[in-house]
């Protein structure tokens, strides 16, 4: 953003003039009437504005359609496909921005606030009676939820999970509730989709026709295949307004070293996505310096915990395991000294550990429940993944 009026490359488009524009958007608004323009929420810093003409909105709404198109979800002339889509509806934010341009008589769209509670959710979910339902990961998992507790009565055909981490968890659960396996999809701001699963739910291929996506090490060196990286450098092949070359996010995924996909498309694929580097914690050894605690660490322990939704928060004092739906007989102490144990295993010092039973898990502005965060931290540092 520093450098923003020297990167782009249409002459009399400036920040500034972005920013003030911002603010005001309406939604499906165009600034100047002919550019598409979406922000990151910035929460560590400042906020990350990208833009893009008509064309290369064509580029980007097709990246969205793939990962439908993989999942089955046929829309034609002759049949409707009714959608909803739970997620941000700020203007400004990518996801709604997509909303209000698809939303058609052959696409009807109902958007929903991801923060709203998820008990008016469900009535204006079942009125729809949508086809198919998209969603940040936790919001789908509490619409399982209530869909198995018999509060939600909905069939969609296929569902779509983004933004935050797909648990095996939560995949039971949308599985339980509504008889297929959701896709997930890998997608942020800057860059559109990147990635997606398809039929074989192997992995998710990357759209190497779209995006060059490196997975390096803190030190930008290429990771081995089946190991984890540090943070991931993409360059978008079709943004020439504002160009984006090896551009850094700190998104912690592992490629796939396993034989070819059975669906025998050519993509290479991710087979893990461990959050964001701000999701890994930085504790304290007993001897001194620091372990980074990455977020599978915690998914091992919770995912088996009989709760429907849950957020590991790091203050000062510690760690406060936020949980909802855990039964009142159940013993918050023995989640607290499961924890303690991994975290010991993976050589932490010992840390105060409370659990605390809350109605819902807090969300950021944008409605993410990130199911890591620093509370000294942010919940992102500007590229939000959607």
């Amino acid at each position: 953003m520093e450098h923003f009026d020297e990167v782009v490359t249409h002459r009399g488009i400036e920040l500034e003039d972005l920013r003030s524009f911002l603010p005001r958007m309406a939604a499906g608004e165009l600034f100047r009437g002919k550019y598409y323009v979406s922000a990151t929420s910035g929460t560590t810093g400042e906020p990350g504005v990208f833009l893009w003409d008509a064309d290369e909105w064509a580029g980007v709404l097709a990246s969205y359609s793939r990962p439908y198109a993989w999942g089955g979800v046929d829309p034609r002339l002759t049949r409707r496909t009714k959608m909803a889509v739970v997620s941000s509806t700020t203007p400004w934010h990518q996801s709604a921005l997509v909303g209000a341009t698809v939303d058609s008589p052959f696409i009807p769209t109902l958007r929903l606030d991801s923060g709203t509670p998820v008990d008016e959710l469900a009535p204006l979910l079942q009125a729809f009676r949508t086809d198919v339902v998209v969603g940040y990961a936790s919001v789908l998992g509490l619409l399982a939820a209530e869909q198995l507790a018999g509060r939600l009565a909905i069939s969609p055909q296929a569902s779509f999970s983004s933004s935050e981490v797909l648990t095996d968890r939560t995949r039971r659960l949308i599985e339980s509730a509504w008889g297929h396996e959701p896709f997930g999809v890998y997608a942020a701001t800057e860059t559109a989709g990147i990635a997606a699963e398809c039929e074989y739910h192997s992995g998710m291929h990357l759209f190497e026709d779209s995006v060059i996506t490196e997975v390096v090490d803190e030190d930008y060196r290429p990771v081995a295949l089946g190991e984890y990286g540090a943070k991931v450098l993409v360059t978008v092949l079709g943004s020439r307004l504002l160009p984006l070359i090896r551009y850094e996010m700190g998104d912690s995924v592992r490629l796939s070293p396993a034989d070819p996909c059975p669906c025998g498309r050519p993509f290479a694929r991710l087979d893990g996505i461990q959050g964001r580097e701000q999701e890994a914690l930085r504790m304290v050894r007993p001897s001194g310096g620091h372990v980074v605690v990455q977020p599978a660490v915690f998914h091992n322990v919770m995912d088996t915990v009989p709760v429907t939704a849950w957020q590991i928060v790091q203050d000062a004092n510690g760690l406060t395991i936020l949980v909802v739906g855990l039964a009142t007989h159940s013993d918050p102490g023995r989640i607290a000294r499961s924890v303690g144990e991994a975290l010991t295993r993976i050589g932490t010092a010992q840390t105060s550990i409370r659990v605390e039973r809350v109605d819902a898990i807090p969300r950021t502005r944008l409605g993410k429940a990130p199911l890591i965060r620093s509370a000294a931290g942010s919940l992102n540092t500007g590229n939000d993944p959607l």
